[in-house]
């Protein structure tokens, strides 16, 4: 999910384990802005039974013949931009009194864009937001609910798409997950950890598994030692791991951030610590993964495309650029912790949401639900490697037929299906807390405190800032 950027990437490029990589990677209960509930046009989400895509077919209260602009905001890179350019100009082909204006912002200016433009009353009638950002527009009554064009036509068939992306992007008027829906994914991104398969065979090991919970952190730990190579210099060439996920050791040992319901910071207990301090341990006891210093010479994603790393995280959106890595490589399920047989990792969503305030609420709509759940779209997405596909029949059957890397591309199911988690900052308007989080840890990555000692110190300090910008 290129554009989409997750609190710990950000945080780890700074301190720790940074490297390079753009996730494309986050109110009021409202109606239409017309005080009715008007069908858009029905965009199918099963097979359609004939070559032609079903893109839009006029149903309720959109009217194809009545002229509208639609502006639509968002980000990403060329292919991203080629492909939206296609299908925006695929839409207005088929309905040509409505015209759409496409504007694309850089990543890093997109959300301070928005804003300007919100405060302006200048919203634009689509956009993307995800995570915290939507958390934001949601409880401040900024998006539209989509729940009335959704129970009034036969839009979408909610069996043929990801539960765990439509979830995301619902608000109850106090917490997200669950309630009317307010948003329609772009995508979802599952964070798998992929490896170097040469680097395995050299080693005579064998392939984590693809199985959630059959591969543990000591059978990590146990191949990263021997996967670790020291040169003539004394220097470390190859790492084992790099960029290992706290959200991954943290859910599966038990523990977690917050608590949304009651809205406390739950970092200072055994079950985090004990996380923490393991994934610290990779690199201050263990010596195999890079230290902070290493990063700064040459971070965890440069050293796996260069094959000197042999287990490193990535998500769909990897894929274009690991396709042609010089090296065989695969994906596996995160390791499982030792003490719960579990294993978790993060899963990532930008969605498609509209304006409370547009001129056009069925046509605007109309649009965001040909764009998350057009067909071709979401083939064209996947055959470049941008994304896993929204409708679950595709995900399940072309998707999975693919002849490029990864083999084991039900990783990537087993993820969005099973055990992936919101990224942390879904429950929060403001997310002062978790960057500081993220900022003072390095005191663990550099050994300057234990990992009990740090949470125990921190949890007063971020209890403060989530109840001064979230309550």
């Amino acid at each position: 999910m290129k554009g989409w950027k997750n609190k710990w990437a950000v945080g780890m490029i700074a301190l720790f384990f940074s490297f390079s990589f753009v996730l494309s990677g986050c109110g009021s209960n409202n109606d239409n802005g017309t005080g009715e509930s008007n069908a858009p046009p029905t965009v199918s989400t099963k097979e359609p039974e004939s070559s032609e895509s079903p893109s839009a077919e006029a149903t309720g209260g959109f009217d194809p013949e009545a002229k509208a602009e639609i502006e639509f905001m968002g980000w990403g890179g060329d292919s991203e931009k080629a492909v939206f350019q296609k299908l925006i100009d695929s839409y207005m082909q088929k309905y040509p009194n409505k015209k759409v204006k496409y504007t694309v912002v850089p990543p890093g200016e997109y959300y301070q864009k928005l804003d300007t433009l919100i405060a302006a009353k200048k919203t634009p009638d689509v956009f993307y937001a995800g995570g915290a950002q939507f958390n934001k527009f949601v409880s401040s009554g900024i998006l539209m609910n989509l729940q009335p064009m959704l129970d009034s036509g036969d839009i979408v068939d909610p069996g043929n798409v990801w539960q765990a992306a439509l979830d995301r992007y619902r608000f109850d008027g106090k917490l997200v997950g669950s309630g009317d829906l307010y948003g329609l994914p772009k995508d979802v991104g599952p964070w798998a950890m992929a490896y170097n398969k040469d680097l395995f065979d050299r080693a005579g090991l064998s392939y984590p598994s693809a199985k959630a919970g059959e591969y543990t952190w000591d059978d990590m730990l146990a191949d990263a030692k021997k996967l670790t190579v020291v040169n003539d210099r004394g220097k470390i060439d190859t790492f084992g791991v790099a960029g290992y996920s706290l959200e991954s050791a943290v859910w599966a040992n038990g523990g977690d951030w917050i608590d949304y319901s009651t809205g406390t910071i739950t970092i200072d207990t055994p079950e985090f610590a004990q996380a923490l301090q393991f994934v610290a341990d990779l690199s201050l006891v263990h010596k195999v993964s890079p230290s902070p210093d290493d990063e700064k010479a040459q971070n965890g994603y440069s050293r796996f495309v260069a094959g000197k790393v042999a287990m490193f995280p990535m998500g769909p959106w990897d894929q274009p650029a690991f396709w042609d890595l010089p090296f065989n490589w695969d994906i596996a399920a995160w390791p499982a912790s030792p003490n719960t047989g579990k294993t978790a990792t993060w899963l990532g969503s930008l969605g498609f949401v509209v304006s409370k305030d547009t001129k056009y609420p069925d046509d605007a709509f109309s649009l965001a639900a040909y764009l998350s759940l057009d067909r071709d779209s979401q083939k064209q997405n996947y055959e470049l490697g941008q994304a896993v596909p929204n409708l679950i029949d595709m995900a399940k059957g072309e998707f999975l037929q693919m002849e490029k890397a990864p083999q084991n591309r039900q990783v990537f199911l087993d993820i969005i299906e099973d055990y992936g988690r919101p990224p942390i900052e879904v429950g929060s308007k403001n997310t002062k807390w978790l960057d500081t989080f993220w900022q003072d840890v390095s005191q663990v990555w550099t050994g300057k405190k234990s990992a009990a000692d740090f949470l125990k110190e921190e949890q007063p300090k971020l209890q403060k800032l989530y109840d001064e910008g979230n309550k």
